[in-house]
């Protein structure tokens, strides 16, 4: 009895461990991969779904018991194979073949909702023409191309950055047209410069996590300026 009681103290104290943060740090969780400790910027939170398969919980708001992992596609990698989600969640948990795949397109999905939301408030001045005006009069916080771009006119438009705005310039290149065309409501959007304000910050904070996701990249962190994020491969930015 003595015994059983001490395994169930274990598992509430591992579950404390993994889901709600070490030792009562709530901004903290252990990576259920890597067994270290770090922000919850810097990791992926994961539940598992009424069919058991693993959902990656990317706004950490899903209900339910979950695990964190680093969020790179590395350490996602070496979750799977060390079978961290069966022992974190004390069962056999369903693990899609494509599911590192499947979580980069969750994180790709959400910096486009932020940035149909930036658009909704205003943040966004889209077109060639727009932009550049943006740039001489406007708070410009970071230029957009679409991966299939001009190089001529984004180092025009990358030019009047450095002319106008002062700063390292910050350039979001890993969108397709089609896509920002869906995220902004509007044809053909090719370029694009991105605003000030709170929609803005939270469009780029989903492109540096996505950025560390896909680079590993741990030094670019949440409030840290975003250069050249772009699609890999990507020799333009």
């Amino acid at each position: 009895m003595i015994a059983q009681t001490q395994d169930i103290a274990s598992d509430i104290a591992l579950d404390v461990e993994l889901d709600r943060g070490p030792r009562g740090r709530e901004r903290a969780r252990l990576c259920a991969a890597t067994r270290t400790v770090q922000p919850v910027s810097e990791l992926i939170r994961f539940v598992v779904g009424p069919n058991g398969e693993a959902i990656p919980d990317i706004k950490s708001k899903l209900p339910g018991r979950g695990i964190w992992v680093t969020a790179t596609r590395d350490a996602l990698g070496e979750a799977i194979k060390r079978k961290a989600f069966a022992r974190g969640f004390k069962r056999e948990v369903r693990l899609p073949s494509d599911f590192v795949d499947r979580t980069e397109q969750l994180l790709e999905r959400s910096a486009l909702d932020a940035l149909a939301v930036a658009g909704k408030a205003g943040l966004v001045a889209a077109g060639f023409t727009r932009a550049e005006t943006a740039l001489e009069g406007n708070a410009v916080v970071a230029l957009l191309h679409a991966a299939e771009a001009s190089s001529a006119e984004a180092r025009r438009l990358d030019g009047a950055w450095r002319r106008q705005q002062g700063g390292p310039l910050v350039v979001v290149g890993f969108l397709t047209s089609a896509q920002l065309d869906l995220a902004l409501n509007r044809p053909n959007v090719i370029h694009a410069a991105l605003l000030a304000g709170p929609g803005s910050e939270t469009f780029l904070a989903r492109c540096r996590r996505l950025e560390r996701f896909r680079t590993g990249d741990q030094h670019n962190q949440a409030g840290e300026a975003a250069p050249n994020l772009s699609r890999p491969g990507n020799e333009r930015v």
